[in-house]
């Protein structure tokens, strides 16, 4: 079927088509590139690490969508964090691989609970608070996992890279996640809060919703996929290392932006972050592939993602 007229004008309304339409354009130019050569594998790769992204963006994805200046900066030090921790505990066995979840969960749990302790109570605002509370996680984690060398638990590594159909086994579990998540967001309650709150946070809590119960979920939130995605590229990765994280800051930040979410608050896309994650990912395979230079790459990459998030960027924040 194809679409036309008001449908196909309906589409291309859509925040998050823009996202999907730039990893169409970047996988073709690849493609034609190398004559056709590797066209699947490089879809394989794109999807399994992608995968890592999306875990950290929809976190940070929920984050942005509470308002203006909300954001967390602890994302790559929450993952150095958890992955360090959970590979010692776990120390490459599979009896052990239940209790490193349960420690990585926990991790996530107190990060998040940190970070918002530090926005409420000591009033700070998010950004910095959630850029202090990196640097003393990723202390720790130094701390904690200096000259760590353990393998992740066979079960671990062999789930984190098992394909199904050429299709990697982690990112159709990613796929139902941010199935769930979306539910969430536009079904419950708690989703509808967050939502409310990106829009009109003094409307939100004039109508009885508790801003602040939120804003605290949804910080912890984030912590939880941060953690989770330490937890998932440490056994992908063959082990931990304490700066697996790093390359999450900025990217967990541009999917979400990339995908449709609006910086403003109060608009959320979750099909988007699965295409922004792809776009990112295939953008560089494909300034690689072309020969680029590494400046050349990093202008190219910066022009490129402003004109996406310039095409997507036409529905405007209302307050």
């Amino acid at each position: 079927m194809i679409l036309k007229g008001p449908a196909l004008e309906r589409l291309f309304k859509k925040p998050w088509i823009w996202s999907y339409l730039g990893t169409l354009i970047v996988w073709l130019i690849t493609v034609s590139f190398t004559k056709g050569q590797g066209a699947g594998d490089i879809i394989t790769a794109a999807l399994s690490f992608a995968t890592f992204t999306v875990i950290v963006g929809l976190g940070q994805m929920f984050v942005i969508t509470t308002g203006p200046g909300n954001i967390d900066l602890s994302i790559p030090a929450n993952i150095a964090l958890s992955g360090a921790v959970t590979m010692k505990i776990m120390d490459g066995t599979n009896d052990m691989l239940v209790v490193g979840f349960l420690v990585a969960m926990g991790c996530g749990l107190l990060v998040g609970i940190f970070n918002y302790s530090l926005i409420r109570i000591l009033k700070i605002p998010p950004i910095i608070a959630t850029l202090s509370s990196s640097f003393l996680v990723l202390s720790t984690a130094i701390a904690y996992g200096r000259g760590l060398k353990v393998k992740p638990p066979p079960f671990l590594a062999d789930f984190t890279t098992e394909m199904v159909y050429g299709v990697p086994m982690l990112a159709l579990v990613v796929i139902g996640l941010a199935f769930g998540l979306s539910v969430v967001l536009h079904r419950t309650l708690y989703g509808r809060s967050v939502l409310a709150i990106g829009q009109n946070m003094r409307a939100a809590r004039l109508a009885g919703i508790n801003v602040e119960r939120i804003r605290f979920a949804t910080y912890v939130l984030s912590g939880l996929l941060a953690s989770l995605c330490g937890l998932a590229l440490a056994g992908f990765s063959g082990g931990a290392s304490l700066n697996m994280g790093e390359e999450y800051l900025l990217a967990s930040i541009a999917v979400v932006v990339i995908g449709g979410t609006s910086v403003a608050g109060g608009r959320a896309n979750v099909p988007g972050i699965w295409g922004a994650s792809l776009f990112m990912f295939l953008l560089v395979t494909m300034l690689n592939t072309l020969g680029a230079s590494g400046g050349v790459r990093l202008i190219m990459t910066g022009l490129i993602i402003i004109a996406v998030i310039t095409a997507a960027g036409g529905e405007k924040q209302q307050h």
